[in-house]
């Protein structure tokens, strides 16, 4: 499954890729479904917690975030599709830990996998438009291949996200239905149409991604630990981003159950399960591809 994968250069600027062939082919979406050809249906979380960073035997400084996000890197960039990093315990450090992000978003793409930020950012008007300059505009320092965002102040306020997605080619990951317990009470809540708010924003996410071959760049995010999630996700024609596949208790059997013909279209996201095999580089990426082929046997 693994082999060498998008250079950087190759990565490059994905809006001047957009716009100069103007192949649907060329967003977020169709970089996305060749890399899981390509590598496997895997996203690894890189989440430097303090409780890892021990574990590892490092300290919980700037100094010993660099050596965890770095090592992570290292491991993963060539073996897997896409990697998740988690902004905010990167952001607990300040400008340095900030630094060292804009670090594994460039080595990571230069390895060839796909950054997918989890920032869950969420706001209107210029605020949303400023997220969207920070995070996928060409040439920011932050800009990865997608981020994720939080849609409940309004799917409509991501529109200044989802605009810019689109222009550079790059793709977000909207919350739809969340595994933490308190998000029920939000995303099961059912509006005037009848649906539920998530099924309502899977809906806006299949509105944006119609007629993008392979699938389009508005993705949404859904607990691969759900269970019954009670969404019809057949229409999206975009990726799912499915957290919870190991330590939080999901199997690779359990996302035929809870995405159903969906599947082909899930990309499951594991952190500590893999994390937990570190500091040894050679170790993470054998505990990386042993999910992956999990996964891959299993579809």
């Amino acid at each position: 499954m693994s082999g060498p994968g998008p250079t950087r250069a190759e990565h490059g600027d994905h809006g001047a890729r957009a716009r100069g062939r103007g192949g649907v082919a060329d967003g977020f979406g169709g970089r996305l479904a060749e890399a899981m050809s390509a590598r496997g249906p895997l996203c690894v979380g890189i989440d430097p917690h303090p409780g890892l960073l021990q574990a590892w035997g490092l300290p919980a400084d700037p100094v010993g975030l660099e050596r965890f996000a770095l090592t992570c890197v290292e491991a993963l960039a060539g073996e897997v599709a896409a990697v998740k990093p988690q902004s905010a315990f990167f952001e607990a450090y300040g400008a340095r830990g900030i630094a060292v992000l804009e670090r594994v978003i460039a080595e990571t793409r230069s390895g060839g996998a796909l950054v997918v930020l989890d920032a869950k950012r969420g706001d209107i008007g210029s605020t949303m438009a400023a997220y969207a300059a920070a995070y996928l505009a060409d040439g920011a320092p932050l800009a990865a291949d997608a981020v994720t965002l939080s849609p409940y102040l309004g799917f409509g306020s991501l529109t200044p996200a989802l605009d810019a997605a689109a222009v550079a080619g790059r793709g977000v990951f909207v919350l739809a239905r969340t595994s933490n317990p308190e998000g029920a009470e939000v995303q099961r809540a059912v509006t005037e149409s009848g649906s539920s708010v998530a099924q309502a924003v899977v809906d806006a996410a299949a509105e944006r991604n119609a007629g993008a071959s392979p699938m389009g760049g508005v993705g949404v995010v859904v607990g691969a630990t759900v269970g019954d999630s009670g969404l019809d996700l057949t229409r999206l024609n975009g990726p799912i981003l499915a957290p919870g596949l190991g330590a939080q208790g999901a199997t690779a059997a359990d996302l035929r159950r809870v995405f159903g013909a969906a599947t082909p279209w899930v990309l499951p996201t594991s952190s500590r399960d893999v994390l937990r095999h570190g500091p040894d580089a050679t170790a993470l990426r054998a505990a990386a591809a042993r999910v992956r082929d999990e996964l891959v046997a299993d579809r």
